[in-house]
This record gives structure tokens, C-alpha cells and sequence, in this order.
């Protein structure tokens, strides 16, 4: 075998190598990526009862029940609404009427156990795929991308 020959072989087999383990690596984290979906997602696409997704949307005004560390409540894009349950301590911008975000497994279209709750942080954040959730729906209000005190155009 001459140096031009074995050099190749050696870069072919490292090129193996390199894809095998991308593989692999690709492979274990598909069980672990989480996508984001809207109610409307939920119940058009038929996300698959034991999915683990995202939800996110508004919390839906009177929907909010807590009892000890327990909670239930609906988020909604405007079209559509999931009910959630929650076991743990809501976080403090936790409202009724704002934007969150709901980690966890899908019971079947109509209700979620989350196993984490993300609220806004402040008036002005919104995550990027709740925004855009909201914007297909028509229920973006203008004011959600303004900061406070800005100057107006």
C-alpha cells in the first residue's frame, strides 16, 4: 500500500468514525428535545397522547384554581384552549391574562400535566414562539413589543 493510499484509508476511516458518533449523539438527543406548540397546535397537528411538548399561550381569565400546591388553569392562543395541571409552587408574575409558557406531557387535546411553568418576566417579554402564536391568531396587541417610556413615533 503506498503513503497516498494508506492516508486516504485513514481519513475515510476517521470520516466514519466522525459520522457514527454524530449519529449516536443525534440520536440520544431526540428524546430529549422539547417543541413548542399553541393550543390551536395541539388540536390541528394531533399531537400524540404521552408527547412531551411545550405549550404556550394566555392564561385564560377565570380559569385560575389553586388549592395548596396544586393548580389548574387553561391557556388559550384565542382559538383554541388546553387545560393544565401544575403540582408546585406557580411563579410570582403568574396572572391570569398573561403570556406563559407550560413544560410537560400531553394528556390527550384537551388537557396537559406541566411539570414546569414559565410566566413573562416582565411587561414587555414575550417568548418568540408564544408571540408569534398570538399573531397568527389575531390576538397580538401592538403595545407587547413597546418599551415603557419610549419615545413616541
Amino acid at each position: 500500500m503506498t503513503r497516498k493510499q494508506r492516508r486516504l484509508v485513514l481519513i475515510g476511516a476517521g470520516a466514519l468514525v466522525l459520522a457514527v458518533a454524530a449519529a449516536l449523539v443525534l440520536t440520544a438527543l431526540r428524546d430529549s428535545i422539547v417543541f413548542f406548540n399553541s393550543p390551536t397546535d395541539v388540536v390541528e397537528k394531533k399531537v400524540q397522547a404521552g408527547s412531551r411538548i411545550r405549550l404556550g399561550g394566555l392564561v385564560q381569565p377565570g380559569t385560575v384554581v389553586r388549592k395548596d400546591v396544586d393548580a389548574t388553569f387553561d391557556v388559550t392562543d384565542g382559538k383554541n384552549v388546553v387545560r393544565v395541571t401544575y403540582r408546585g409552587i406557580l411563579p410570582d408574575l403568574f396572572r391570569e391574562g398573561q403570556g406563559v409558557v407550560a413544560e410537560g406531557t400531553l394528556l390527550d387535546a384537551a388537557s396537559f400535566r406541566a411539570d414546569t411553568v414559565l410566566a413573562k418576566h416582565d411587561e414587555n417579554y414575550m417568548p418568540k414562539e408564544v408571540a408569534d402564536a398570538l399573531k397568527k391568531q389575531g390576538h397580538w396587541k401592538d403595545d407587547y413589543g413597546k418599551k415603557p417610556g419610549g419615545a413616541k413615533q
